[in-house]
């Protein structure tokens, strides 16, 4: 299995006031840095998934890839984009994860690899209070569903998990749900300087 990784920052950011929430800083660096960091020694290449002017990021020098299909439909359209770069790169499948969750599991490629289903996506989850909460943004995506997804995506489907969910999708909890803690308003920022 050739893996790379794909950070979703394509989101729109409207609780944040706009924006690029990857750039936001926690502890004096930005929250992008904190994701590349956790996610680069699980994964062979990575690629960022953004919208907009690509220069932006140049400091990070990564590949940035804008959504397939337009209209801002959601982070199904990351995962789209990092698919079809993963074939070019010749990769067997995509680990994703969002450009504003600056703890993301350190072994969430390992623990997503080890469901066994190399030709279905899995998904991470966590429980809490004795239900189980799907973490659609974090994945492991196999390349070859890709026209599969870009015909969905095409056709209106937004929702990873009814996606997911049509393709024998599985899913691996992970005990801490605070690796999956998402930066969305500027409270949010101040509970994970808090974190820190």
């Amino acid at each position: 299995m050739k893996m790379l990784g794909v950070i979703l920052a394509g989101g729109q950011a409207t609780r944040m006031g706009g924006g690029d929430k990857g750039l936001l800083r926690l502890g004096g660096v930005s929250l992008l840095e904190r994701v590349i960091a956790r996610l680069a020694p699980q994964v062979e290449g990575m690629a960022l998934n953004a919208n907009g002017d690509a220069a932006r990021f140049s400091e990070f020098g990564l590949p940035v890839l804008c959504d397939p299909i337009s209209g801002h439909p959601g982070p199904l359209a990351g995962v789209l984009a990092g698919l079809e770069w993963a074939a070019g790169e010749g990769a067997s499948h995509v680990l994703s994860a969002a450009a504003d969750t600056p703890f993301v599991p350190q072994n969430l490629g390992e623990r997503l690899r080890a469901a066994g289903a190399p030709d279905a996506p899995v998904l991470a989850a966590t429980e809490e209070g004795g239900k189980i909460w799907r973490q659609p943004t974090f994945g492991l995506w196999p390349v070859a569903l890709r026209d599969d997804l870009r015909g969905a995506l095409e056709g209106g489907l937004r929702r990873v998990v009814q996606w997911t969910d049509a393709h024998d999708g599985r899913e691996v909890t992970f005990a801490d749900a605070r690796a999956f803690f998402n930066i969305n308003t500027p409270e949010d920022l101040a509970a994970a300087e808090a974190m820190l």
